[in-house]
């Protein structure tokens, strides 16, 4: 039983943390440009509009997400404390690896938005 919990709390990492940041940078974005902190692609780093607008698109973004992703992950495994074995940990390892592809993929649509408000510059498109 131990397991099945550590291994719902782990599901439920990449959505919460997906979830906290997106609320955080939607009402306080890294306010400078770096290359620490924050939504840091060459594109969104080309300027401080740009670094505001990638940060708030992906603010909305991961919300959403995030909330989608914390439901289904809560839903399907709690279906997955009714199975047993290996079969489990099989769902509960695809969970985590949705998640990760979600996460990752979530930056194409930022970068799509980014260049079709931006040009190659970073200029704001009118």
């Amino acid at each position: 039983m131990g397991l099945n919990i550590f291994l719902f709390v782990c599901n439920l990492i990449i959505p919460v943390i997906m979830l906290f940041f997106g609320v955080k940078f939607r009402k306080h974005g890294p306010e400078n440009i770096n290359g620490i902190y924050g939504y840091r692609t060459s594109m969104s780093m080309k300027n401080k509009e740009t670094w505001e607008f990638a940060h708030e698109y992906c603010s909305k973004l991961w919300v959403k997400l995030g909330f989608i992703m914390l439901t289904m992950s809560i839903i399907v495994s709690a279906l997955a404390f009714t199975l047993v074995g290996d079969v489990q940990g099989i769902i509960e390892i695809l969970i985590v690896t949705i998640q990760t592809t979600v996460l990752i993929i979530s930056i194409f649509p930022v970068e799509k938005a980014l260049k079709k408000n931006f040009d190659e510059h970073g200029n704001r498109r009118y």
